[in-house]
């Protein structure tokens, strides 16, 4: 089954790395990106989470890097410090694997940037980081745009939208024009495509299959509640329940900070993500909820990106997002590699069409329950008492 990599001209070691960590064939989206990147063409790409884009464009990078050479030779942006941090995993563990000598260094803002500058004297063949903090060290010559040969966009139509777009369009005009730039977006809107062509040379769209589904080892429930009563029923829950990893997930940042202070007074192991965060929290934050530390990650659909832990057993909705796409998102944290998981909406009787709009956009089954008495029970139930 291996032959199946080696037919897009992946290097031997690459092949036996996947194999180690379990990987044989390639998924759809590597089938068609390896061959167009490694003809050093510009990609649009449209990939949803989870389809294996991070190796989609890492194995023809290591192909094309000079490990002999000590210089700065390709650039990944990525939009929250988890996804970068992510990244920078997947690279050490493929150089590891392979025994190819890459060397990369993550670097990100709201950290102290001295470090940052003394990492890049050792001139790393790939640097990972937020747009904003790269283009800090292009100004000040400390990442050497001259011998970028590649540039890689992940999460564009986050990257691209009006908060990070100039800084992205300002890091490409600084480099080469011999460079190649890929691409990688769950959507691609026409917006983004325009300005995408702006700042690449004839690029090639490559798109997955738009499966927009939804594991069937995760169950989808609902409680309706008023307003005011959704953290107090947030509470009892996870006392009904104890999960051993949650994520909450709000849509208005500015509340996190509060919903967490109050399920930590009601003696809940809770910690936040949000985007003021330092770089040494939202480290110590990831690291002690890995470890079973937090019980409850309390974040927006924004910093939770890049999240990729198998443990997490239950996600709950104090608030809806509007999109389907978003509580595919969401729900998909949970119930990965065939574990069992579980969607909780938190809603009032107003989101219930939210509810209608996911079960006939995902088709998928969201049952309403009611507590009762120290217990989680279908709705029907209690009405036939």
């Amino acid at each position: 089954m291996t032959e199946l990599f080696e037919t897009l001209n992946i290097d031997k070691s690459l092949v036996k790395a996947l194999a180690k960590e379990r990987i044989i064939t390639p998924t759809e989206i590597q089938k068609k990106v390896i061959p167009e990147a490694l003809e050093n063409k510009d990609l649009i790409v449209q990939s949803e989470t989870g389809t294996g884009k991070t190796l989609a464009y890492l194995l023809p990078l290591f192909e094309k890097l000079k490990t002999l050479k000590r210089e700065m030779q390709a650039i990944i942006l990525a939009p929250t410090h988890e996804l970068v941090i992510q990244i920078q995993r997947s690279i050490e563990t493929l150089a590891w694997n392979s025994d190819i000598k890459i060397t990369s260094t993550p670097v990100m803002g709201n950290v102290n940037i001295k470090r940052q500058i003394e990492k890049m004297k050792e001139k790393p063949n790939i640097i990972v980081g937020s747009p904003g903090r790269i283009l800090e060290l292009i100004k000040k010559k400390k990442i050497t745009a001259h011998t970028i040969k590649t540039i890689i966009i992940d999460e564009a139509d986050r990257l691209m939208d009006e908060n990070n777009i100039e800084n992205v369009k300002a890091i490409i005009k600084s480099t080469l024009r011999e460079r190649q730039v890929m691409m990688f977006s769950a959507s691609i809107l026409n917006e983004t495509e325009a300005q995408a062509r702006e700042i690449m040379k004839e690029p090639t769209i490559i798109k997955g299959q738009a499966s927009i589904s939804i594991p069937k080892s995760i169950d989808h429930i609902y409680f309706i509640v008023e307003q005011r009563d959704k953290i107090e029923a947030l509470r009892k829950l996870v006392t009904i329940l104890n999960p051993q990893k949650a994520i909450v997930f709000i849509n208005k940042s500015d509340e996190i900070a509060i919903l967490t202070e109050k399920l930590k007074y009601h003696g809940l192991k809770a910690e936040s993500l949000h985007g003021t965060n330092v770089k040494e929290d939202r480290k110590r934050t990831m690291e002690d909820f890995r470890a079973g530390k937090i019980q409850l990650l309390i974040a927006s659909d924004i910093a939770a990106r890049g999240i990729d832990i198998e443990e997490i057993t239950h996600i709950f909705n104090l608030s809806m997002p509007e999109d389907p796409k978003d509580y595919l998102h969401r729900a998909g944290r949970t119930g990965r590699k065939g574990k069992n998981g579980v969607a909780i909406s938190i809603i009032t009787s107003r989101e219930l069409s939210l509810i209608k709009m996911y079960q006939n956009a995902l088709k998928i089954d969201l049952k309403e329950k009611i507590m009762y008495k120290g217990n989680i029970i279908d709705k029907k139930v209690r009405k036939g008492q």
